[in-house]
């Protein structure tokens, strides 16, 4: 079986992006776990990839890094498209996955994905109220034009998907107002069970990452209750 390398669940959403389209598509693989900011972190990720960062895709004598190329790999090698059938809903899907890797920075920089807490909602400026407002802008496209096959941007769940999923627990950890198609959007990728699955190994982990948690109140702690 392929092995993917990851980091902390709590914390790495690109970790988890790569490991949810595997259980998605129905891929078997094993797992490495290598906690994140501790003093042999970096020395370990090396000896998977010369990157030096998770996650990490080692098949026999391949190996992978970068989410995208990992999922893109997976789809070639598995015989489970990673990307919709449709020739024009593939471009698109491509197309907002490359946005969500290279964009999106200002909500992902004041909001980190953190599966072990739950804020207020709270003005968290004007350049992320921009970067939900794409989010749902995405959401409403590809729903409209491709997504009569099923609750994911494309109908059934695809690797952009993938790409979005950190994002939409970001969402759902910070109490941002949506509408209520993004919302429902939001629902479908918390409810799959493979997500179920990663937060609730999440919830398990005892490590803190000081930078992914933001300096103020939760209302839940997740952590404690589980």
């Amino acid at each position: 079986m392929p092995t993917l390398v990851i980091a902390n669940k709590c914390y790495s959403s690109w970790s988890l992006r790569p490991w949810l389209l595997m259980k998605q598509l129905g891929v078997a693989f094993d797992e490495i776990l290598i906690p994140l900011d501790l003093a042999d972190t970096k020395e370990k990720v090396l000896k998977h990839s010369p990157a030096g960062k998770v996650p990490i895709l080692i098949d026999g004598d391949v190996t992978v890094w970068e989410s995208i190329a990992i999922m893109e790999y997976v789809g070639e090698a598995f015989g489970s498209p990673a990307w919709p059938e449709d020739r024009r809903a593939r471009a698109m899907a491509r197309s907002v996955a490359a946005e969500m890797h290279a964009g999106f920075q200002a909500l992902r920089g004041a909001c980190p994905m953190n599966l072990g807490r739950k804020y207020a909602a709270r003005d968290r400026g004007d350049a992320v109220a921009r970067d939900v407002a794409r989010f749902s802008d995405v959401v409403r496209q590809a729903r409209e034009r491709f997504g009569a096959g099923g609750p994911f941007l494309f109908g059934a769940f695809s690797a952009a998907d993938a790409m979005y999923a950190p994002l939409a627990t970001r969402l759902a950890t910070y109490s941002f107002a949506l509408d209520a198609q993004t919302r429902a959007y939001v629902d479908a990728i918390l409810s799959l069970p493979a997500f179920q699955e990663w937060r609730a190994a999440a919830l398990k982990e005892s490590w803190i990452v000081d930078a992914d948690e933001v300096d103020e109140e939760a209302i839940e702690n997740f952590r404690n209750a589980a």
